[in-house]
């Protein structure tokens, strides 16, 4: 089997699993509790955050534990916008992941906030010139993701933080697919983020157990807590905290730290990829900023075709891959990021996403274009 489908969710780091253990067995006590045990977790659980904090360069007191993407985008622009009453005004993109829309669609109908969403072009690109135009004196939170799960277009987040932090307004990024292949630094050595707000991390995204996540939320902004209870995680979090995953996630993010130049080698693979495809196969149409993309994702639509047969054929020839965002899995809707591209709903029904892992090879992804040439031709019903 070739498993294309890290977009989705990531193999577990075995390091992260042996980190996590003792955690889970006999070291089981409460973080908050004040005898040996409760202290040794205490003790885990903040080494934990210091780490991942040196990872992204930023005070440990500025992470807050988390369950995972979904709670810390809720976390982050609830949070935000609760605490940051400038106004009722927030700015996002109709490409963004469920967890943000849906969360923006919350505040808009609960509790009265006004959303304004940027277009995008037929690559998922937003347009500068119309954020700078719809940011105002009551714009509270501008929410961006830096790089799309779907279709791999990136955001350009340090004109983005510019413009808003001009006119007062917090930004957050989702950084769930980020996290990994992009420098994610917050401090002052930041090259790509420097001064975001806030910041999303989902674990399983990057060899962590799903359930883990962290957000970092910047200085001592006001944040309206999402649960409610005893104030754990510096009051912004309520709930016992989870030693065993955030041990697992900082062994997870040291593993990355070994692993930034892969970065570029896997850019040079997925280029090769996607020109093997888009040669091979006539009916393949790349989707996605053919160059500002992420390195490890690879997407396309296939005019004429069923995207799910596409699937099943692929997944009998060994190879693993999605039609899109899994949190939209089971749902016969196009994909909603395709169609804010502009494309239409029967095309945008026939995509399939191929997303790599700093160990994915240029042998597996040769045999991974070879099957879809199969597995396209044996749906069309041509033969090879």
């Amino acid at each position: 089997m070739i498993y294309l489908d890290n977009a989705a969710t990531t193999p577990v780091v075995p390091a992260a699993l042996e980190a996590a253990w003792p955690w889970l067995t006999a070291e089981f006590g409460n973080p908050s509790s004040t005898h040996e045990l409760g202290l040794r977790a205490k003790n885990a659980l903040e080494g934990a955050r210091s780490r991942i904090a040196a990872w992204l360069d930023c005070p440990a007191s500025d992470l807050i534990f988390t369950s995972g993407g979904t709670e810390g985008d809720n976390l982050a622009i609830t949070g935000l916008a609760m605490a940051n009453p400038r106004g009722k005004h927030i700015i996002s993109a109709r490409t963004e992941h469920e967890a943000v829309l849906e969360t923006l669609g919350f505040l808009e109908r609960v509790h009265g906030f006004e959303i304004t969403w940027l277009t995008v072009d037929y690559h998922g690109n937003i347009d500068l010139a119309e954020l700078n135009s719809a940011l105002r004196s009551d714009t509270t939170l501008v929410t961006l993701m830096l790089a799309n799960n779907e279709i791999g277009t990136t955001h350009p987040l340090p004109q983005i933080i510019e413009a808003a932090h001009a006119v007062g307004a917090l930004v957050h990024t989702d950084a769930v697919q980020a996290a990994g292949w992009f420098d994610l630094r917050v401090g002052k050595n930041g090259t790509l983020v420097s001064s975001v707000d806030a910041l999303t991390i989902s674990g399983h995204k990057l060899g962590a157990p799903k359930g883990s996540g962290v957000t970092y939320i910047r200085g001592r902004l006001a944040v309206e807590p999402v649960l409610h209870g005893g104030g754990q995680e510096f009051g912004r979090r309520s709930g016992t905290e989870n030693v065993a995953w955030a041990a697992a996630l900082a062994t997870a993010v040291d593993a990355l730290s070994e692993s930034d130049s892969e970065a570029l080698r896997i850019s040079a693979l997925r280029d090769e990829f996607i020109s093997q495809v888009l040669t091979t196969v006539p009916q393949a149409v790349l989707t996605g900023n053919p160059v500002d993309r992420h390195p490890a994702i690879a997407s396309f639509t296939f005019a004429g075709l069923n995207g799910e047969t596409l699937l099943l054929e692929l997944e009998q020839r060994g190879v693993i891959v999605s039609s899109g965002s899994a949190c939209a899995a089971g749902s016969n809707d196009p994909s909603h990021v395709l169609i804010a591209c502009g494309i239409v709903p029967d095309i945008a029904q026939a995509s399939v996403r191929f997303s790599f892992s700093h160990s994915t090879t240029a042998e597996e992804l040769n045999v991974a274009a070879s099957a879809l040439t199969d597995a396209v031709a044996s749906v069309s019903g041509l033969g090879r």
